[in-house]
């Protein structure tokens, strides 16, 4: 079982409900706390230097400002900082978030080991996302349906690249320049056309404007 956690969490209730629970049920002795990302940052970095690596952390994706400077502003941007300087850190999420699409980027791209929604029965899931990280598995709240067809939309690396610059604010013409530069085909103009009008059916939108925002709020780009 795991002897050093930390918790990210900026609410000190949560983070005192994720203590007691740990240490009452599973016999967890040091569990440090962070109430800002760059501060479990911090604690990742020192304790990597003194030889004794932290060696889970649980953490939120939402982190509200407080007084403090920050570089670091949310569980998003904690995961891939410590990441980098431990790849063997084993990270479960714990969060209100539960868009499929999202997770599934967490879980592939940033390679977390657990997710847990919050929730009246999510501390306990903590517990069993804590026993099955530590057994080399994948946890995932049985609420997240991300493996489905419906929830999870696969798109082309092109398609991703398009929509993209459409939200930056690129010209169809500027996009097409981009592409070109980037040795990127089909880099028409006709075939961008075609590519949009397929999303736009593909996603069940009339116009750009409506496309971004439903692939923001879907968490795709």
């Amino acid at each position: 079982m795991f002897k050093k956690i930390l918790i990210a969490e900026d609410f000190q209730g949560d983070n005192k409900s994720i203590v007691d629970t740990l240490k009452e049920r599973m016999a967890i002795t040091e569990i440090q706390e962070a109430l800002y990302c760059d501060t479990a940052f911090s604690r990742v970095q020192v304790a990597l230097n003194e030889g004794a690596p932290i060696e889970l952390l649980i953490t939120d994706l939402s982190f509200k400002p407080g007084t403090l400077p920050r570089k670091l502003t949310s569980g998003y941007e904690l995961i891939k900082a410590v990441r980098k300087v431990d790849p063997n850190l084993k990270i479960i999420v714990n969060s209100v978030e539960d868009n499929p699409v999202r997770i599934k980027k967490l879980v592939e791209e940033d390679q977390i080991n657990g997710y847990v929604c919050k929730g009246r029965k999510s501390l306990n899931e903590l517990v069993e996302a804590v026993y099955a990280v530590c057994n080399d598995e994948i946890f995932i709240s049985p609420q997240i349906d991300w493996n489905t067809q419906h929830n999870v939309v696969e798109l082309e690396e092109l398609d991703l690249l398009v929509i993209k610059d459409m939200a930056e604010g690129f010209s169809k013409r500027e996009i097409r320049d981009r592409l070109i530069k980037a040795g990127v085909k089909p880099n028409s103009e006709s075939s961008l056309d075609k590519r949009v009008s397929k999303l736009f059916v593909q996603f069940d939108v009339k116009n750009s404007t409506h496309l971004i925002a439903k692939l923001t709020r879907q968490g795709i780009i």
